[in-house]
């Protein structure tokens, strides 16, 4: 029996619908690769750089045993929710990898600083990675694929070098409406930096714990956060729609991700600025994109239209 899921205005019944009002109609679904595409997935080299810092955030933050306080865990939520909710969920995913919907430049490149916070990478980067692995979703050259364990998907592929996006060519091949901007080429070359003010900050406000609290254990729970989408959500948990992967939906790690974990959901309409699709599946982050459709900061929202769901429904809810 087909599930009636209305969804608000703007939906679109092909995801590669144009937008009114734009120039162009912006990125939003990434084409899958064929299979022959890249038959295998080469070695690639441990990145000692990235290792260190990383292995470093997990020593420091471990502090956080010796510094709690609540103030200093509410400085933590908050920036859990600003750098990984509206810096990497909002921003880096849904606008910019995505273009599921717009907003003025100004506050597109303040949105990808709050991503630089959550220090996953650049805009560039972040994007290009993530492209990839809708392109090749689970299959050899997809860069966090638990089929080739779930250590790797989880948080082992950021320690080597990502297969097809190690160059500033094969970033600018994958990301080139970023590449060509200067801005978010530039924010891509220094997103470490913004961290450094951010922690002198947090060392005014609330001393040490704020600054454990505010940047290393913050950093740990966003990291951890994301990487349950690319290793959990295509583990366990369940698929309302048809897609070529192992996708799935688990409540989790929407929860903890702004709506992320809708993972299926997403790989199924990737276009889609809301992930949770069904009445109880939460999504944080789609409820801010309408209230900056509300301030008039947020344009051009992409959704699905009922027939396009209807599409991708297994054959026995049909």
């Amino acid at each position: 029996m087909k599930e009636e899921n209305p969804l608000p205005q703007n939906t679109l019944s092909d995801p590669a619908e144009s937008i009114e009002g734009s120039a162009s109609a912006p990125i939003s679904d990434v084409t899958r690769a064929d299979k022959s595409t890249h038959p295998t997935r080469k070695p690639t080299a441990f990145d000692w750089p990235v290792a260190l810092f990383m292995v470093g955030v997990h020593l420091v933050a471990l502090l956080g045993f010796f510094t709690f306080s609540w103030k200093a865990l509410g400085v933590c939520l908050l920036l859990h929710w600003i750098t990984g909710g509206l810096g990497i969920t909002l921003c880096y995913h849904r606008l910019l990898t995505h273009r599921s919907f717009q907003t003025p430049k100004w506050m597109e490149y303040f949105l990808s600083i709050l991503g630089s916070l959550a220090c996953q990478g650049g805009p560039l980067t972040w994007v290009a990675v993530h492209r990839m692995h809708h392109a090749q979703s689970d299959q050899p050259l997809d860069p966090h694929s638990p089929r080739h364990g779930f250590f790797w998907a989880h948080m082992g592929w950021c320690l080597h070098a990502v297969t097809g996006v190690a160059t500033s060519e094969e970033k600018t091949k994958l990301a080139p409406d970023l590449a060509k901007d200067p801005v978010h080429a530039w924010l891509d070359k220094v997103q470490l930096i913004w961290s450094a003010p951010l922690a002198w900050g947090l060392y005014a406000l609330g001393g040490w714990p704020f600054v454990i609290w505010g940047i290393f254990v913050r950093l740990v729970t966003v990291y951890h956060t994301t990487w349950a989408v690319n290793s959990a959500a295509h583990v366990w948990g369940y698929k309302n729609y048809k897609s070529d992967d192992d996708s799935t939906n688990l409540w989790w790690v929407a929860l903890a991700t702004f709506g992320e974990g809708w993972h299926n959901n997403h790989h199924a309409f990737q276009f889609s600025a809301r992930h949770g699709l069904k009445w109880w599946e939460l999504d944080a982050t789609y409820l801010t994109i309408q209230l900056l459709e509300k301030l008039g900061i947020a344009t051009a929202i992409k959704l699905p239209s009922q027939h396009l769901l209807n599409t991708k429904l297994p054959s026995h809810s049909r």
